[in-house]
């Protein structure tokens, strides 16, 4: 495909993403439990046994039989046959137990001076994980919660898609500061990332973006038309340049092609545009490469008006304020400004933004 000229037709977003998606999901790996937080999972976790395995004490205390104490109190005092055995949180439970007296349910004579319900600081067999619960889900990112719990049912190692990503940043020097911050994005999505060196004219990009091993290749910066802008040119020259120009506000430089059946993603140099881009080409494909189940983001309401451009997709910033959202801006929108978002609208190409008031999809940064 020829080089889009400044003034070529922009292709829409929706057009764009059916094209990219078309990307093949990694293959799995299994790792240990520890290494896949925040990773995502190819196949659901299923605990195969029960736990606890056998009843066990969910406090310190008392293990004692709830019938043999019932009614116990300061003024009606219990004298068991045979002192209670002293249960620390987590031990089995003696035979013939059923219940975990706190502490100062027995006083210093010996007697017990208070009663429980019956179970009470204790767990039955099963009660925390039954066998054949779904722990987590493929398609989900593994969180520290799950992993404790994938723990507890004696699981140790779980199957992972994570692919593996090559950053490119278009700059001199080491890696530029705004390609660092697309490789902190990319792992947030569970990928790993290799950061090549920064490269700058058409046969230094060439190269970084041919590099093997890699499933993906992010080029940052460089999409643009000015004379030092060689990144679409060097990923025709070495692949196929599929898209450049895409309509969608700011990131309208942003493209793609391929190498081989490697998908490379072109994000334009400016924060703004980098990051709108990422989240509206970005991630889908990282969601695609890692099979994770596309969650839809919150609703919430705007305390002012977004204006929009028919025909262009837009990315509003917004950030969270008294009563729902407050947008910032979009394109060309500065640095000092962009790091107060936390989240981000998708104005479609047919509106010409929402109301004051409106409820709307916010996608979380």
């Amino acid at each position: 495909m020829s080089i889009r000229s400044a003034t070529s037709a922009l292709m829409p977003l929706d057009e764009a993403l059916a094209r990219l998606l078309v990307a093949e999901p990694v293959g799995p790996s299994v790792v240990a439990v520890r290494e896949a937080i925040g990773l995502v999972l190819a196949e659901d976790v299923v605990a195969v046994s029960e736990h606890p395995g056998r009843p066990s004490a969910r406090r310190d205390g008392w293990a004692v039989t709830v019938g043999d104490v019932t009614g116990a109190s300061v003024y009606a005092p219990v004298i068991l046959p045979m002192p209670p055995a002293w249960v620390e949180d987590g031990d089995e439970m003696p035979s013939g137990t059923d219940t975990v007296l706190t502490p100062d349910a027995r006083d210093a004579a010996g007697e017990i001076v208070a009663d429980a319900a019956p179970g009470d600081g204790a767990s039955r067999i099963g009660q925390e994980i039954g066998r054949g619960d779904v722990l987590a889900r493929a398609g989900r990112h593994l969180t520290p919660l799950a992993a404790l719990a994938l723990d507890a049912a004696g699981i140790g190692e779980v199957a992972i898609r994570r692919p593996r990503i090559r950053v490119v940043g278009i700059a001199d020097g080491p890696l530029s500061p705004l390609a660092r911050a697309v490789a902190g994005w990319t792992m947030a999505a569970g990928a790993r990332v290799a950061s090549a060196p920064s490269a700058r004219d058409r046969d230094s990009i060439a190269s970084a973006i041919a590099a093997e091993e890699a499933d993906a290749v992010f080029v940052v910066g460089g999409t643009g038309f000015g004379r030092t802008d060689h990144s679409a040119g060097a990923l025709a020259a070495m692949g196929r340049l599929d898209v450049h120009g895409i309509a969608l506000r700011p990131g309208e430089s942003a493209g793609f092609g391929w190498i081989g059946t490697v998908p490379v993603l072109l994000l334009p140099g400016r924060p703004d545009a980098a990051l709108a881009a990422f989240l509206t080409l970005g991630r889908p494909l990282l969601s695609r490469l890692t099979g994770a189940m596309v969650q839809p983001g919150l609703d919430a309401s705007l305390t002012r008006k977004i204006s929009s451009t028919i025909g262009m997709s837009e990315i509003v910033f917004v950030r969270v304020a008294r009563g729902g959202v407050e947008p910032i801006g979009g394109a060309d929108l500065p640095l000092r400004r962009l790091i107060l978002a936390e989240g981000a609208v998708l104005v479609p190409p047919d509106r010409e933004g929402y109301p004051e008031g409106e409820h709307i999809e916010i996608v979380p940064l």
